[in-house]
């Protein structure tokens, strides 16, 4: 096992892994992950699914059988993707079952262009979650407005959610409140709470992405110095909201029958600047109970070079606190930037799940082409 990755499982981080594809399951690349790079989880998006498909053959056989027996682009994308998850589970279930549930964790979306829709999105994530029929996996909802009551309705039906696409700290805030709203009608309906595990996915480097275009901009001594620092300042306050929303009389109740913390993940971690250091948005973001979805690149960054030193948040508030109060007094609006972020973002998912429906219709089309 590596020693950079075991320092980092040490202090409390999950390591999982943001990608997934038919040939890392059937080649044993996954399970060596496990084993020698302490991978303890998956999350996967469409993106990940539209490449995996794109660039290998082992999807060929599955797409001509579901499409010569009449399947629509959609179920044939269902299928794929919740048997590459499903399969991706069953590795993963020792894991699951020696964390107590914890971990052992994979992550399917629900289809993007729910994002703004509450009954559709509450009516896929318990299809999906028939569908794939593991206890271990994780429905990915967007914290959108209109995501808020289908992270609480899903939850009360005791399904395990993985809560996408936040941003600010105040709808952090409601996600949270979210989880314990669908906690408290779980308990009401008389389901195990035990059972029912939520992550919420806290974005960090496309916050630093645009803020920082938004201080060259500035151009000022005093933006400048401000550049590559609000992503982890605002994951670091994120944190700071976590603790203290768990500690309040709700949740310790909650807790106290039964119910886990939602954990904090930090999401969006690959460095998008080349000259930040690789490893900045795992090193910098260390404390007990969170989770890191990684890509494979930025993983094996960790491993080769990674410094863990103990826990980089805790004592990090004041200052994470000065970085936000800094960027409001050189004219970067927080507000601002998360609202756009989050509109980014729900764009991304739909051209995303555009390029997968792309993907699987060329395959049914042109079945055994060069790729």
């Amino acid at each position: 096992m590596n020693e950079n990755t075991t320092a980092l499982s040490a202090a409390g981080v999950s390591i999982w892994l943001d990608d997934l594809s038919r040939e890392r399951l059937t080649s044993g690349s996954l399970a060596a992950l496990i084993t020698e790079r302490n991978v303890v989880g998956v999350t996967t998006n469409p993106t990940i699914f539209a490449n995996a498909i794109a660039a290998g053959e082992s999807y060929e056989a599955a797409v001509r059988e579901l499409a010569g027996n009449g399947a629509t682009v959609d179920e044939v994308i269902t299928a794929l993707t919740t048997s590459d998850v499903a399969d991706a589970c069953d590795i993963f279930a020792d894991v699951y079952t020696q964390s107590g549930g914890v971990d052992g964790r994979v992550s399917i979306e629900v289809e993007p262009g729910l994002a703004r829709d509450t009954a559709g999105t509450i009516a896929q994530a318990a299809a999906l979650h028939e569908r794939v029929a593991r206890e271990n996996v994780l429905i990915k909802i967007p914290a959108t407005q209109e995501g808020l009551e289908a992270i609480a309705t899903t939850t009360a039906a005791g399904i395990s959610v993985n809560v996408t696409l936040i941003f600010s700290l105040d709808r952090y805030r409601d996600v949270i409140n979210a989880y314990l709203t669908g906690l408290e009608r779980a308990q009401q309906a008389g389901i195990d709470l035990s059972k029912i595990h939520s992550v919420a996915s806290f974005f960090v480097s496309r916050v630093d992405s645009e803020i920082d275009k938004r201080l060259d901009a500035i151009g000022t001594e005093e933006a400048t110095a401000l550049k590559s620092k609000a992503g982890i300042a605002n994951a670091r306050l994120a944190y700071r909201v976590w603790q203290e929303a768990f500690s309040t009389e709700r949740a310790q109740t909650l807790l106290a029958a039964g119910a886990n913390t939602q954990r904090p993940l930090w999401a969006s971690t690959g460095v998008k600047d080349p000259s930040l250091p690789d490893t900045l948005y795992v090193t910098e973001l260390v404390a007990p109970q969170t989770v890191n979805t990684m890509p494979e690149k930025t993983l094996e960054a960790l491993a080769d070079h990674g410094r863990v030193t103990g826990d980089t948040i805790a004592s990090g508030f004041d200052d994470a606190e000065g970085v936000l109060d800094a960027l409001d007094s050189v004219g970067v609006s927080y507000t601002d930037v998360v609202a756009l972020l989050e509109t980014e973002g729900l764009e991304k998912f739909d051209a995303s799940w555009g390029e997968l429906v792309q993907t699987v219709q060329d395959h049914i089309d042109h079945p055994g082409a060069e790729r």
